[in-house]
């Protein structure tokens, strides 16, 4: 028991001693003038030791909040947030300089770290070594970054960092689109039919040149097929075959769906191929997900009436029960009753 206890305190006391240790590399010398603050900070990023230029880049604007670094130094709090893979306090950096400094000289650059930040938040670590597909992922923090780029693009169109901006803003439009493509899809597999058909026809619309139109006229063409909306559905289909008449969902120049159809059949139909069951043909605007959902509604009123009888039924014996004169226990005819 003493020597783990000995092993304890000597663990605890290390910890302690690592602890004390980084926070004084981390604590700033109270005595440093602001140009000794900012040339350390500039030594700490050009090192890449991001987190001690952010402790003196804090301390500069903190300690010398309207000195002739105070300004720099907030830019540079936002490039270093940014490093450390902090996208929220990057953000917030920016914004905070955008509002303080509009007409600053080098705002615009504040414009494109801000979204920077939101075009790396969703690149986490494993995203950077896992091949995982960005397009199935929550767009918002996409969305942001594009929307951060075009204020960007818009504001101050010959800034320097314009033409990057907009090659991101291409490749954010591409995956936005994608987006839409995979949520489409999703709802012709439930057969949310008028849901998919309105996911399609956005990316139509409203995200023209991307690789997604075509897929966004296939969602529209075999949403309204399966809708019997016969004149929207050939519409969608000839625009689809006179723009991308190599898309997959074209197979020598006739439409095949992408998505099947759930085979809600029973068991019996699907033993016998449908040989012994036959279902007849749904009327317009109806899905068998429709049907379903009524019959599961039909069958639980069902269920509730039965027991609500039962329960009468129930309460009927018990109160003729009641009503029965009474005999001991001992009553050698209590047998019979």
């Amino acid at each position: 028991m003493h020597l783990k206890h000995l092993l304890l305190i000597a663990t605890l006391a290390l910890i302690a001693a690592c602890g004390s240790k980084k926070e004084k590399e981390d604590a700033v010398d109270e005595n440093l003038s602001e140009t000794e603050l900012y040339q350390q900070a500039q030594t700490n990023i050009g090192n890449n030791d991001y987190n001690a230029a952010i402790t003196k880049l804090k301390a500069l604007e903190s300690r010398y909040p309207f000195g002739r670094y105070a300004e720099q130094a907030q830019l540079e709090l936002i490039y270093a947030y940014n490093k450390t893979q902090e996208p929220e306090a990057s953000r917030s950096a920016a914004e905070r300089f955008i509002r303080l400094h509009p007409q600053h000289p080098n705002v615009d650059y504040a414009y494109y770290l801000k979204g920077l930040a939101s075009f790396d938040q969703d690149r986490g670590m494993l995203s950077r070594f896992l091949p995982l597909d960005m397009t199935k992922r929550d767009p918002g923090a996409a969305r942001d970054s594009f929307n951060e780029f075009a204020q960007l693009t818009s504001r101050y169109p010959s800034s320097r960092y314009a033409p990057d901006a907009k090659a991101r803003m291409v490749y954010l439009r591409n995956l936005l689109a994608a987006y839409e493509i995979h949520v489409a899809h999703y709802y012709l597999k439930r057969e949310a039919y008028v849901a998919a058909a309105n996911r399609g026809r956005y990316v139509v619309e409203n995200m023209q040149e991307t690789p997604s139109v075509g897929d966004g006229l296939a969602v529209m063409v075999e949403a309204y097929q399966r809708l019997t909306l016969d004149e929207l559905a050939d519409t969608s289909l000839e625009t689809l075959k006179l723009n991308y008449p190599d898309h997959p969902s074209l197979q020598n120049g006739q439409f095949v769906p992408l998505e099947e159809e759930d085979d809600n059949r029973s068991w019996l139909g699907k033993a016998t191929l449908g040989l012994l069951e036959r279902a007849p043909p749904l009327p317009p605007g109806e899905t068998r997900a429709n049907q379903d959902v009524r019959r599961m509604y039909e069958e639980s009123r069902q269920e509730i009436r039965t027991e609500l009888k039962q329960g009468e039924a129930a309460k009927e014996d018990v109160e003729a029960a009641d009503r029965k004169p009474k005999r001991a226990w001992w009553n050698p005819l209590r047998l019979l009753d």
